[in-house]
């Protein structure tokens, strides 16, 4: 495989028909940076978190009128436009309200999805968009539930994009901090068990809030410093107890997170539900500092060792295979030390490293880096975002929807089964149809350059019309594999 078909496929999203041939791949990916555009039109004009959050919380507050009027003896009340006694009232309002909010709710979804895709198929930073979808997918949420299906995509556009060419330690406070991570992950409704909320709460005797681990877990294990990096069970729960109080403005169910004037959706530190005291997490004391003990925590994870190594080797998988090799990860590692987790510097150490260029080909495309490729292989630059869902479902990697917060497999064996190609087998040809004018040799010899097997240029030159041959293109397996 040529350094430029590496350059466009394994670091890049896949070439587009109508570019100029690359001269300088690594001067190419370098010049990216510059290129790199956090906020793209469709992404700009996509539904905010605060905009998501207004809508949830008018779905709560909706919620609880209702819940309330069987008590205070009030007639049932239709939909909006809906009277009652007709054949379509409806006689469960709550239902109706919850219908309405999940409606929208995937209306926001589909039309981030959209512009996801619009701008992946788009850019001219196509290496820089890569790194916003890994980094995206290490610190995954999953859209599965009413509230993160309207929220998933806004943690990528505003955590993760504005700081995708920073530091590290940005993008973990931004991250942490987002509604989307916080809900996903509990936090929005975690009580310190001696805050004056919790003592009020013990005192009467209700269990239904207290201490929730599960975003202090995921930081060590996924988020930092990984999976058996001599963190303890200890350490976990000092670490939830120094982020109690981070929350979500009118969604989180503690005392506190409805301020006057402070949009819902936002960030908010509760005081009232904070665990006051002293931290020792992971060997490090963190005084008492309210808001600021938890960010001290994050900080400090950002510049660990074990931090470096973790992101070191996610990094290594990625661009060199399912096994990473040693020599990068250390390479990568000590690129993150030396900069304090300068991003582009782990870029630079990323393109410098021999094993990334390796010609073997060693990474199994997974379904969204396939449909991006081939999307712009045939020079479409827009999708219908409904289309574009349906796609990503039919093919097995729906957008923010992994189902667990360690992400989508970055591995070949998860997105290589027979079942899984067959997808893709299938889906080609409705794509293909879509540019049937375009020649499918020209065509691979500008995705793949110097890189178009003898094979595959024999099944292009035997297809029996272009749009088949055009089919045979997307399945192949220069282009299944980056």
């Amino acid at each position: 495989m040529s350094l430029a078909s590496i350059a466009l496929n394994r670091f890049g999203l896949g070439a587009r028909s109508g570019d100029a041939p690359i001269d300088d791949p690594r001067g190419w990916l370098l010049a990216q940076f510059a290129w790199y555009e956090p906020r793209p039109i469709g992404i700009a004009a996509a539904p905010t978190s605060v905009d998501a959050g207004a809508r949830l919380a008018s779905f709560y507050d909706q919620s609880r009128t209702l819940r309330l009027r069987p008590a205070m003896g009030s007639a049932p009340v239709a939909p909006s436009g809906v009277a009652l006694g007709t054949p379509n009232a409806v006689q469960n309002p709550l239902m109706d309200v919850r219908r309405e909010a999940g409606r929208i709710a995937r209306a926001d979804y589909t039309t981030a999805v959209g512009a996801r895709l619009t701008a992946a198929l788009n850019t001219d930073a196509p290496f820089v968009e890569r790194m916003v979808h890994f980094w995206a997918n290490h610190f995954a949420v999953s859209a599965d539930k009413l509230p993160l299906i309207a929220l998933a995509g806004t943690l990528e556009f505003e955590a993760i994009r504005p700081h995708v060419l920073g530091r590290f330690a940005d993008m973990l406070h931004a991250v942490e901090r987002h509604p989307a991570m916080l809900i996903y992950l509990d936090q929005a409704i975690s009580v310190g068990p001696g805050s004056p909320v919790g003592q009020r709460v013990a005192a009467r005797g209700v269990r239904s809030a207290g201490l929730n681990e599960n975003l202090a877990r995921e930081i060590l294990e996924l988020h930092t410093l990984g999976a058996r990096s001599g963190y303890t069970q200890a350490d976990v729960t000092e670490f939830a107890k120094a982020l109690t109080g981070w929350t979500v403005s009118g969604l989180g169910r503690n005392p506190g997170t409805s301020r006057s004037g402070e949009a819902a959706g936002r960030f908010v530190f509760a005081p009232d539900v904070h665990e006051p005291g002293d931290r020792v997490i992971v060997g490090q004391r963190y005084p008492a500092a309210g808001e600021e003990q938890g960010g001290a925590v994050l900080a400090r994870l950002a510049q660990h060792p074990a931090t470096a190594r973790h992101l070191a080797t996610k990094l290594a998988r990625h661009f060199a295979g399912d096994v990473p090799p040693p020599a990068m990860v250390a390479r990568l590692e000590a690129a993150y030390l030396a900069s304090d987790g300068d991003l582009p510097t782990v870029y630079r150490a990323i393109m410098a490293s021999p094993e990334a260029w390796d010609g073997k080909a060693p990474k199994f495309r997974t379904p969204w880096e396939w449909t991006v490729a081939s999307y712009r292989a045939l020079g479409i630059n827009q999708v219908q975002p409904a289309a574009a869902v349906g796609l990503m479902n039919q093919l097995g990697q729906p957008v923010w929807k992994p189902g667990q917060p360690s992400g989508y497999d970055d591995v070949s064996a998860s997105w290589a089964a027979p079942d899984a190609v067959m997808r893709r087998v299938e889906a080609a040809p409705p794509l293909a149809r879509r540019a049937s004018a375009v020649d499918p040799r020209r065509l691979g010899d500008r995705l793949f350059p110097g890189a178009l097997s003898p094979g595959t240029a024999r099944a292009l030159g035997g297809a029996e019309s272009r749009a088949q041959a055009l089919a045979l293109l997307l399945v192949s397996p220069e282009m299944m594999r980056r």
